[in-house]
């Protein structure tokens, strides 16, 4: 059996997606910034594709800039967002230990022009509270930016009740969203997100096309100069394909969100109780408030790496983390943030579901990591001397 469980990293596109993008790559093929019909009808395109991921989000078209993806767009909003905050003397930066390198890479640049950046504490249910943030923003306070989903352990944050303390004390709050869109319900207005981050290919769209919401009268920062495309703020003549895709997609998912979120949480919880009959093995994030087909598990006495190679020998695709940083040696930080000691994060396996996955792969799944765990286990030392008590185990 072959098994896909690693949608955290990328998904397969849908049939709605392919089918959207194939006019826009031989009809409709022409450049929306040409005046002739050609050019105006990939135009006309371009603007219906904004408005339908604008009301996915519950803002205006005129707030959606499409990027090459979440990275792009998380670049974008803390660098706009910062100097928004330089010009008005203030320099101060609220984020969280268990970002994801778009945004941590991105602080600790604006840390050697001169910001300071407060990364706040992830409790052990990989959560953080709108009491941390309010608690940290000061006067000189120019950004806070929380992501709205972990891409690792799956934990879902408090983005309505950080937005609304963001919003009280006049500080700009961006999210990262990019595992959060097309998987929850998101209303930016309603949650007070003053700019947020997505990507397509994280809910069965195309790889390379994103976008950023940024609510009308922030002033962005240019990443790209060039021509005058997306009113100004992103030049390069846009990728319609894609964008249409994305759209596409990002419409069928919003419109079943309930739907599978209902099918793919019973399966992670089934998924969630079948891996905890291992012994020493311990569920990373909250139980509850995480996304529907995320599961992430640390097992003690093993390496994630053998674990992940003896798997796909299974046939089933897997990771022990974000996919950014699968060729680090390092455990992953995300882990460490929550409170994982060094060598039990090393033993961490991320399974991350979708709807197209079945009980019968679930089952499997579970068969096939108890197999492999119990196989390294029984060629570990390290596992050797946890058993007999010359080491002490960590998890219980």
């Amino acid at each position: 059996m072959n098994i896909y469980a690693d949608n955290a990293a990328t998904t397969k596109m849908s049939r709605t997606a392919v089918d959207a993008m194939l006019p826009y790559l031989d009809q409709i093929y022409g450049n929306p910034s040409s005046l002739h019909s050609v050019g105006q009808r990939a135009n006309e395109a371009l603007a219906s594709a904004r408005g339908r991921v604008a009301a996915c989000l519950g803002c205006d078209a005129g707030e959606i800039i499409f990027t090459s993806g979440g990275s792009e767009a998380d670049n974008q909003a803390i660098i706009s967002a910062a100097r928004i905050g330089e010009r008005k003397g203030k320099k101060h930066i609220i984020s969280t230990a268990f970002e994801h390198h778009a945004v941590l890479h991105t602080l600790n640049k604006l840390e050697k022009e001169g910001f300071e950046v407060t990364l706040l504490d992830v409790h052990e249910n990989g959560l953080v509270t709108a009491r941390q943030v309010e608690e940290a923003i000061r006067e000189d306070t120019c950004l806070v930016t929380v992501m709205y989903a972990n891409n690792e352990i799956g934990t879902i944050q408090p983005i309505g009740e950080i937005g609304a303390v963001c919003r009280a004390k006049g500080v700009l709050f961006h999210t990262d969203a990019v595992q959060a869109a097309g998987h929850l319900h998101i209303d930016v207005k309603e949650q007070n997100i003053d700019m947020l981050s997505l990507s397509a290919h994280k809910f069965h769209g195309p790889k390379g096309i994103g976008a950023l919401y940024v609510k009308k009268g922030i002033a962005l920062t240019n990443l790209i100069e060039g021509g005058a495309q997306e009113r100004g703020k992103r030049a390069g003549t846009e990728n319609i394909p894609a964008i249409m895709g994305m759209a596409a997609a990002l419409e069928e998912a919003c419109g079943s969100i309930d739907e599978n979120a209902a099918k793919v949480s019973a399966l992670r919880d089934r998924l969630i109780a079948g891996l905890s009959e291992i012994p020493h093995g311990v569920l990373n994030g909250d139980a509850v408030k995480r996304l529907p087909g995320n599961v992430n598990f640390c097992f003690e006495g093993i390496e994630g790496e053998s674990l992940l190679l003896l798997l796909d020998d299974k046939g089933v695709c897997a990771s022990s983390g974000s996919a950014c940083t699968s060729g680090s040696l390092d455990p992953s930080h995300v882990l460490l943030a929550i409170g994982r000691p060094h060598e039990i994060a090393h033993g961490s396996l991320r399974l991350t579901i979708s709807e197209e996955t079945t009980q019968e792969e679930v089952d499997y799944l579970i068969g096939a990591v108890k197999e492999v765990v119990s196989y390294l286990r029984g060629m570990s030392p390290v596992w050797r001397d946890l058993e007999s008590g010359k080491s002490k185990f960590v998890t219980a």
